[in-house]
């Protein structure tokens, strides 16, 4: 049921906001140039390798210039860059890993690989045994202004106690978050 949910409401988003992705790419052409997706391996559901898109809101090569985190004021993140990211605009073309089925619209974020090493075995097995989504528990609750282990702790609950109740919780919290108090 999930699964369909998650195809069913990515595809119309998609539809219906095809403008505002439209202008994001050319804004980001105009500004910095090809390509307009970011593309980074993440770790999914079992563990496996997928590659994760969002519009490039860093200069090009940024992994190259440090670190898988970004910092406030970082100076790899573009001028428009810093909208898309304000905005949450930046995420949108994961609506096509939701529809390929590599993401879900909730769930934890996906992991780099490096990440790995931030977990025990078992919480790792608990951790990949639901899809990584756009947003999640640590996004509605601290989004980036929790620390590493915070934004952990609330992934595992998550991968525990996932519900579409609690899924639907979690949008309601996202949307508040982003239109009003902790937007950032």
């Amino acid at each position: 049921m999930k699964r369909l949910i998650d195809f069913v409401v990515a595809l119309a988003v998609l539809i219906l906001l095809w403008p505002i992705l439209l202008f994001a790419a050319v804004a980001i052409v105009l500004e910095s140039g090809f390509p307009v997706l970011f593309r980074q391996t993440r770790i999914g559901l079992g563990g496996r390798e997928f590659a994760m898109y969002k519009f490039r809101s860093m200069v090009k090569d940024a992994a190259s210039l440090g670190s898988y985190q970004t910092q406030d004021n970082d100076a790899r993140i573009t001028a428009f860059g810093r909208v898309l990211r304000r905005t949450s605009i930046d995420e949108l073309p994961q609506l096509l890993n939701v529809i390929k089925g590599d993401m879900s619209l909730v769930g934890p974020r996906p992991d780099v690989p490096a990440q790995r090493a931030l977990y025990s075995d078992a919480d790792w097995q608990l951790r990949c045994s639901v899809r990584p989504g756009i947003t999640g528990l640590a996004q509605a609750k601290v989004r980036s202004e929790g620390t590493q282990e915070q934004r952990l702790a609330l992934d595992l609950l998550y991968a525990r106690e996932h519900s579409l109740r609690l899924d639907l919780q979690i949008v309601i919290w996202t949307i508040a978050r982003l239109t009003g108090k902790g937007a950032n």
